[in-house]
C-alpha cells in the first residue's frame, strides 16, 4: 500500500541528538514502514522560529536521513506579529506552523495565546499553509503536581493521580479558543487559505464536538489523534511505568472505543504517532515519577503494526487505514505527489504481511535511539516486509539501505 506519512515526530536535531537524531529516527521509520515524515520545530535546540534556525536544521540533516523529511516551523509569542519572519520562515521551505497552547517544556519554544495565533492566519493564508496547534490550555491555572491536594507525594507514581492532573477540560477550552480562531479560515474570510489542524485529538467527547461544528460551519480545520491513544488505556498502565507518558494523556477505555468509531465514521482525518523521545534517564523509570518524567512516546517504528491490530479488531479496512496514514497526511502538509498509488507520483510503497504476528521485547530490532517505548511487551500483527522511497528500496526484513537517502519534501 501507499507508504505512510507521519506528520507529526520530532527528530531533535539539532541540539538534542542523545534524544533522537535523523539517522536513527529515519531508519526507525522506514522499518515501519513510513516514507515520509514532517519534524515538528521543537525539541531540537535551537527550535525552528526563525528562516536561519530551519537552513541550519536543514543542513543538519545532509546524509543522514533513509527516508524523505520535511519541517514545520514554529510560532512563537516573539515573532506571532510579524509577517516578515513568519513568511521568510516558510520561503525557506517550513511547510506550515506549529504553536503550542500552554507551557511545551522546551525553554525556548513558549506557548502562544488564541490572539497569537489568529495572528500568523493571513500569512498562513497567503501561503495555503496550515498551523498544528498542541490544544491544552491550563484552566484553571494550577501547577499539576498540587492538583490531587491532600494526595501523598508517594501517589507520584499512580498514573490516574497523572491523568487527573491534565483533565479534559484544558483539550475542550483549548479547542474551544481555537475554533473560535478558525472561524478566519471560512470562505471569504480574513484568512481565507490558511488552514487549523488539532493534533493529537485524546479526548473523544466535548472536545471532539467543538471541532465537528467548527468544521460543519465551514471553518478550514482538521484533526489527529495518535496511535497510543487507539491503543492503550489508562486503566491497563500500570503503576510507575513512565514511558506511558504523554501530553495529552492516554485517556480510558471508554474513551479509546470513542476515538475509534470517530475515526470510523470520519470525524477524526487521520494518525501520527507523535514519536517524541528523550534520552533513557529522563524517563525515570526507576523511580516512578509520572509528574517528573519527560512525556513522549516512542512509536515512529510502531505505528503501522499497532493501528493495523486495534483498528482490524473493530471493523477497520486496509483502505481507511491508508487514507488515515497517507492520504489525509499528504493532503496536510501540501504533498500532492504523495499519499496514493497513482501514476506519475512517487513510488512510496510499503509492503507488509496483516497476520504475521510478533511481539516487541528486548529482543525485537528497534532502530530509534533509545529502547524506551510503551510498545514493549505487547503482540502485535501486521510485520513490515520492504519500505521504497521514490522507488528506492530502503529497508528489507531488518536490513537497510546502505546509501542514505538524501532527498528532502
Amino acid at each position: 500500500m501507499p507508504g505512510l506519512i507521519d506528520t507529526h515526530v520530532h527528530l531533535n536535531e539539532p541540539g538534542r541528538v542523545e534524544w533522537e537524531g535523523f539517522l536513527t529516527g529515519t531508519m526507525a521509520a522506514a522499518a515501519g514502514g513510513i516514507t515520509a515524515v514532517v519534524d515538528m520545530p521543537l525539541n531540537s535546540r535551537p527550535t525552528i522560529t526563525t528562516k536561519e534556525h530551519l537552513e541550519n536544521k536543514i543542513k543538519a540533516s545532509k546524509g543522514k536521513i533513509f527516508i524523505d523529511v520535511g519541517f514545520w516551523g514554529g510560532l512563537v509569542p516573539e515573532y506571532a506579529h510579524n509577517a516578515t519572519v513568519l513568511e521568510d520562515l516558510l520561503d525557506a521551505g517550513a511547510l506550515g506552523l506549529k504553536s503550542f497552547m500552554c507551557p511545551s517544556g522546551i525553554n525556548d519554544f513558549p506557548a502562544t495565546t488564541a490572539k497569537d495565533i489568529q495572528a500568523s492566519l493571513p500569512v498562513l493564508a497567503k501561503y495555503g499553509r496550515p498551523i498544528l496547534v498542541h490544544q491544552e490550555v491550563v484552566d484553571p491555572p494550577a501547577d499539576p503536581a498540587h492538583l490531587m491536594q491532600g494526595e501523598p507525594v508517594s501517589n507520584a507514581r499512580s498514573y490516574q493521580r497523572y491523568l487527573n492532573s491534565r483533565p479534559i477540560s484544558w483539550e475542550t477550552e483549548a479547542v474551544r479558543q481555537l475554533m473560535e480562531v478558525a472561524k478566519d479560515t471560512r470562505s471569504g474570510g480574513v484568512a481565507d487559505g490558511a488552514h487549523v489542524h488539532v493534533v493529537h485529538l485524546s479526548d473523544a467527547t466535548n472536545t471532539l464536538s467543538i471541532i465537528k461544528e467548527a468544521k460543519a460551519e465551514g471553518s478550514s480545520v482538521t484533526v489527529e489523534t495518535c496511535a497510543h491513544y487507539l491503543a492503550f488505556a489508562a486503566e491497563d498502565i500500570p503503576e510507575g511505568a513512565t514511558q506511558y507518558k504523554c501530553a495529552p494523556p492516554i485517556r480510558d477505555s471508554r474513551n479509546r472505543e470513542l476515538l475509534w468509531k470517530a475515526l470510523l465514521d470520519g470525524e477524526i482525518d487521520m494518525i501520527t504517532s507523535d514519536h517524541s523521545p528523550s534520552t533513557i534517564d529522563l524517563k525515570l523509570l526507576e523511580e516512578g515519577d509520572f509528574l517528573k518524567a519527560w512525556g513522549g512516546i516512542s512509536g515512529i517504528q510502531f505505528s503501522l503494526p499497532a493501528t493495523w491490530t486495534h483498528g482490524s479488531a473493530r471493523g477497520m479496512s486496509i483502505e481507511q487505514m491508508s487514507n488515515w496514514w497517507s492520504a489525509a497526511p499528504a493532503k496536510l502538509a501540501n504533498l500532492p505527489r504523495k499519499g496514493t498509488l497513482e501514476f506519475g507520483k512517487d513510488a512510496d510503497i510499503v509492503v507488509w504481511d496483516p497476520e504475521a504476528s510478533f511481539v516487541i521485547d528486548g529482543h525485537y530490532p528497534i532502530y530509534f535511539k533509545n529502547k524506551v517505548t510503551a510498545y514493549m511487551g505487547h503482540k502485535y500483527s501486521g510485520k513490515v516486509i520492504t519500505t521504497f522511497v521514490r522507488g528506492r528500496q530502503v529497508f528489507e526484513e531488518g536490513l537497510h539501505s546502505p546509501k542514505i537517502n538524501i532527498l528532502l519534501v
